[in-house]
Parts: structure tokens; C-alpha cells; sequence
């Protein structure tokens, strides 16, 4: 009975085309890429020491490289592409900040002290939570 509820069900949404899609790994793949950027976004306020250049090079990598991986595939995978710029540019930003901090004099200009000092503070925080 539940089973031919569920076939049911997936049939129908299988029949509309745009819900076929939303419901797809093509979709759903694609969209949950954006919590990259979104992170990195969010890191922008925390301290430059908590940055890694390892890391962040390889993402800024990741999305040239994808840019153009998304449009060469065959269906071309626009909101694949609508991500990668976004991302890019997010991680570009963090590679700026940690230049500037270690290599720019960001570090000795005190710029980033808020920042270094809300960093900290959380650190101290979650290490006393942990215990």
C-alpha cells in the first residue's frame, strides 16, 4: 500500500519537467556547492590567522578550473556555473586578507586586532565548553 503510495508519488513528479529537475542529483548537487562561498563569506569577519592559504588556493582552483568544466559539459550546467564565479571571488578575498596580514604589514598595523580578538574569544569559549 505505501509502496504504491511512493510510486505514485514519483511518478507524478517525474511527469513535470521542472519537478523532475528540482529533484534531481542535478540540481541538488549543483545547489549545495553555494555553502562554499557562503562559509567563505562568513570567514571574512573572523581573523585572518585562521585562514589556510593550502586550502584556500586549491578552492580558488577548483573554481577556474569548474568554470569552465561547467560550460563544456553536455547539458552545460548554468547553475553550476552561476556558482563558481561567487566562489572565486569569496576566495580570492581570504587569499587577499591572508597577504595582508602575513606579507602586507596587516599583522603590525593592528587592522585586524577586532577581528584576531573575536577570533580568540571563540576559541576560549568553545575549549571551555568542551570541558
Amino acid at each position: 500500500m505505501a509502496l504504491a503510495a511512493v510510486k505514485a508519488i514519483n511518478a507524478r513528479i517525474r511527469s513535470n519537467q521542472a519537478l523532475d529537475y528540482f529533484c534531481s542529483i542535478h540540481f541538488w548537487g549543483r545547489a549545495s556547492n553555494f555553502t562554499i562561498p557562503l562559509a567563505a563569506i562568513a570567514d571574512t569577519r573572523k581573523s585572518p590567522e585562521l585562514i589556510s592559504p593550502t586550502m584556500t588556493g586549491a578552492l580558488i582552483i577548483y573554481s577556474f578550473t569548474s568554470m569552465k568544466y561547467s560550460i563544456s559539459i553536455v547539458p552545460k550546467g548554468y547553475l553550476f556555473l552561476a556558482f563558481h564565479p561567487i566562489n572565486a571571488c569569496a576566495q580570492l578575498t581570504q587569499g587577499y586578507r591572508y597577504l595582508d596580514y602575513y606579507y602586507w604589514g596587516g599583522k603590525e598595523s593592528g587592522k585586524y586586532a577586532e577581528a584576531a580578538a573575536a577570533g580568540k574569544a571563540a576559541v576560549e569559549a568553545a575549549k571551555a565548553a568542551e570541558k
